[in-house]
C-alpha cells in the first residue's frame, strides 16, 4: 500500500463510544484526554494502572481480554496494548467495522494516527511529523510556546467581540511564574489595568497598541482608589475592549478581586477569573520554605496584617492566633509587624518561635531575614525591612532553617 499523506480532520467524540484496549503507558495518556472530549469510553484490559484504576468511574472498564465485539457501536478505537498480536486482532475487528483505529505499536498499520496535541484557549494544536512522536512533540511546544509568549497572535477574529473583563492573578513577581492562562489573557487584551505589584517585565511583552493603565497603590503613599479601578474597568469592557486586570498575586487573596467582580457584575458587564499563585504560598515555597510539615505544623493561617491589632476596624482574632499552634503567614504586616509580634507573644506564642521575612520576594531583590518573634521589632528595623515582605512564623521556619529551631539558639 503507498503511504500517503494523512488526511487531518477533528473528531467530535462527545457522547460517542470510544474503546481503548490495554491498560499500560500508553492508555493511561489516552484516556483523560478522550474524557476531556466527552466520549463515551470503554476501556478493555485484564490489568491497569494505579492512574487508570483511579478513573474507573469516569469510564466502563471490563477487566478482562479483547473481544471483537467490544468494537460494535464504537466510532474509534485505540489499540494500546504491548501484544502485537492482541493490537493486530483489535486492528482487524476496527477494519471489518469501518471503524478507525490508533495503534501503539506500528503506526503503519494504523488507519490513523494521533497527533502531538494541545491547547491554548480555544485553540487545538495538532502537529504530525512522519510518525516521528518526537519531533512531532517539539513542534508542538514550540507552536505551543510562540501563542502564550505572543510571538504567534491567536487572538484575531471576525467575529464581533463585545466587551468584557478578565481578572488576572501574575503570581508573587517572577515573570517565570505567571502561568500560561494568564499570558493568554494578556495576550488577547486591548487595555491591561496593571498593579503595582504585577509581574512589570509581563507588560513589555504586550503589543505596542495595547493600553495600559497604571493604577498602583503605593504603601502609605499615592494610590488609585478601588471605585476609581472599578470605573475605569467598567468604562473600557462597555466601549467593547477586552479589559485584563492585572494583578499581582491571586485575584481573591487580599486582591480586592471581588470587589471588582461585584462592580462589572452590578454593571452587567461579563467578568472571568484567571487565579494566580499566591504569595502568601508561592514566596515561601520558592525558598525552599514549607508552610506545613508533618509532625511540625498541621494548619496554615493566612492573614492580612494592614491593620495593627487594637485598629477598630480589624476582623481578625489575634488573641485566637496566639492559641494556635500551626504556621502564621502574615501580609502586608511590615508596618505593624511588632504590635502583631506583640499580641502573640502575649497571648502563648513563645518568644523563641522562628521566623521568616522574605522581602520582594522571587524578584532579583529578594532577599531573608530570619528572627524569633521576640526579637522581630528590632531586627525589622535593624535589616531596615520595607514592603512587599511575605513574614512566616512558626516551627517550620525551624525546620528549613534548622539553626533558628527553638531550643537551638542560646
Amino acid at each position: 500500500m503507498t503511504d500517503h499523506s494523512p488526511y487531518f480532520t477533528g473528531l467530535r467524540l462527545a457522547g460517542r463510544r470510544v474503546v481503548v484496549v490495554g491498560g499500560g503507558a500508553v492508555a493511561q495518556r489516552r484516556v483523560p484526554t478522550l474524557i476531556a472530549a466527552g466520549a463515551d469510553v470503554v476501556l478493555v484490559a485484564p490489568d491497569v494502572t494505579p492512574a487508570l484504576e483511579g478513573l474507573a468511574h469516569e469510564i466502563t472498564w471490563h477487566a478482562r481480554g479483547f473481544t471483537a465485539s467490544d468494537l460494535d457501536e464504537a466510532w474509534y478505537v485505540v489499540a494500546a496494548t504491548d501484544d502485537t498480536a492482541v493490537n493486530e486482532a483489535v486492528s482487524a475487528a476496527a477494519e471489518e467495522r469501518r471503524i478507525f483505529c490508533v495503534r501503539s505499536d506500528d503506526a503503519t498499520r494504523a488507519s490513523a494516527w494521533t497527533p502531538a496535541q494541545g491547547r491554548y484557549g480555544d485553540v487545538g494544536v495538532a502537529v504530525l511529523a512522519n510518525r516521528e512522536p518526537r519531533r512531532s512533540a517539539a513542534l508542538r511546544d514550540a507552536v505551543l510556546d510562540g501563542l502564550r509568549a505572543g510571538t504567534l497572535d491567536a487572538t484575531r477574529t471576525d467575529a464581533v467581540r463585545p466587551g468584557e473583563v478578565v481578572l488576572v492573578g501574575g503570581g508573587p513577581g517572577d515573570p517565570g511564574l505567571v502561568s500560561a492562562a494568564a499570558r493568554q489573557a494578556l495576550a488577547s487584551a486591548d487595555v491591561v489595568v496593571a498593579d503595582r505589584l504585577a509581574p512589570r517585565e509581563v507588560l513589555d511583552e504586550l503589543p505596542s497598541d495595547v493600553e495600559v493603565i497604571d493604577v498602583a497603590k503605593l504603601p502609605r503613599g499615592r494610590h488609585v482608589k478601588q471605585e476609581q479601578i472599578n470605573d475605569t474597568l467598567v468604562e473600557h469592557a462597555r466601549a467593547g475592549r477586552r479589559v485584563v486586570r492585572f494583578k499581582g498575586g491571586d485575584p481573591f487573596v487580599f486582591g480586592r478581586g471581588f470587589e471588582e467582580v461585584l462592580a462589572c457584575r452590578d454593571a452587567g458587564v461579563p467578568v472571568s477569573v484567571v487565579p494566580g499563585l499566591s504569595s502568601s504560598l508561592a514566596v515561601p515555597a520558592r525558598l525552599g520554605l514549607p508552610v506545613t510539615h508533618r509532625g511540625v505544623a498541621h494548619e496554615v493561617t493566612v492573614v492580612s496584617g494592614h491593620l495593627p491589632p487594637d485598629h477598630p476596624d480589624s476582623l481578625v482574632d489575634w488573641p485566637a492566633l496566639g492559641h494556635l499552634r500551626g504556621t502564621l503567614v502574615l501580609m502586608m504586616a511590615v508596618e505593624n509587624a511588632p504590635a502583631i509580634a506583640a499580641v502573640l507573644l502575649e497571648h502563648g506564642r513563645p518568644a523563641d518561635l522562628p521566623v521568616a521575612v522574605v522581602v520582594e520576594g522571587t524578584m532579583p531583590t529578594e532577599r531573608l531575614v530570619l528572627s524569633t518573634l521576640g526579637s522581630l521589632a528590632d531586627d525589622l528595623a535593624a535589616q531596615e525591612v520595607r514592603p512587599p515582605a511575605i513574614i512566616v512564623i512558626g516551627d517550620v521556619v525551624g525546620v528549613a532553617h534548622p539553626s533558628y529551631a527553638r531550643g537551638s539558639r542560646v
